[in-house]
């Protein structure tokens, strides 16, 4: 099997950073120290556990709503994804229509069909892995439900209330996080549009998204509002 003609180390490394700098997110939030809204909300989320361990079943009708508001988000992001997922590989049975469509726009630079074809199908694989994440964030989600469920009456106090108060919030953070992962691949998906740019244009953009992540993650006004949160929550546990 030959490379198109027109694909350099270049167009390589365009390709390669979008998947690598998505992969690399996670980790280097938790190098610089800060680590992610998910981690520094997971506190939270063991306090909220805390306190449905404490009420009565039929108390739990608000906690049911934030935890359907959650489902529904992650159903709707997953259906939404495998109907752009469906387009792309629909897309992909009729690439040499959709090159010639493409190409003849003024504006669009010249690309060989090949190269064309590696490129989309790039974007079709960071579509696929969002819907995975998104159908994992709801088999978790639903794992947590039922340890939810589960939840007695016990002492708080107890080595076994800990451990089932701990673990469910655990869960329910994997979830969370796996629903985070597939909605920050859609930004690294616009960056793989930016590909049929050139392989400049592409790794501008993708260095630029990530800047913007890692901006929201850390330096935004949610997030700094966030961190105090977290932080009276720690005083007042102490």
């Amino acid at each position: 099997m030959s490379f198109p003609y027109d694909f350099d180390f270049l167009h390589l490394l365009a390709a390669a950073l979008i998947f690598i700098m998505w992969g690399v997110y996670g980790p280097v939030l938790r190098l610089l120290g800060h680590g992610t809204l998910t981690t520094q909300l997971h506190v939270v989320r063991l306090r909220w556990m805390n306190m449905m361990l404490h009420s009565k079943r039929e108390s739990r009708v608000f906690d049911g709503i934030l935890l359907g508001q959650i489902s529904s988000s992650m159903s709707f992001f997953g259906s939404a994804t495998l109907i752009v997922l469906a387009g792309l590989v629909g897309a992909l049975a009729s690439i040499n229509h959709v090159h010639a469509s493409i190409t003849e726009m003024a504006f669009f630079p010249p690309i060989s069909l090949p190269l064309f074809t590696v490129y989309f199908t790039a974007i079709t694989v960071i579509m696929a892995m969002c819907f995975f994440s998104f159908t994992y964030a709801l088999r978790k989600l639903a794992y947590t439900l039922a340890m939810i469920g589960g939840l007695d009456e016990a002492p708080a106090t107890s080595r076994q209330a800990q451990v089932m108060i701990s673990q469910t919030a655990t869960v329910l953070t994997e979830a969370l996080r796996s629903m985070n992962n597939g909605i920050r691949g859609f930004y690294y998906a616009v960056a793989g549009l930016f590909l049929f740019g050139g392989p400049i244009t592409s790794i501008c953009v993708t260095l630029l998204l990530s800047m913007l992540l890692y901006y929201r993650q850390g330096l935004s006004t949610e997030a700094l509002a966030i961190e105090r949160y977290v932080r009276a929550m720690h005083e007042e546990d102490d």
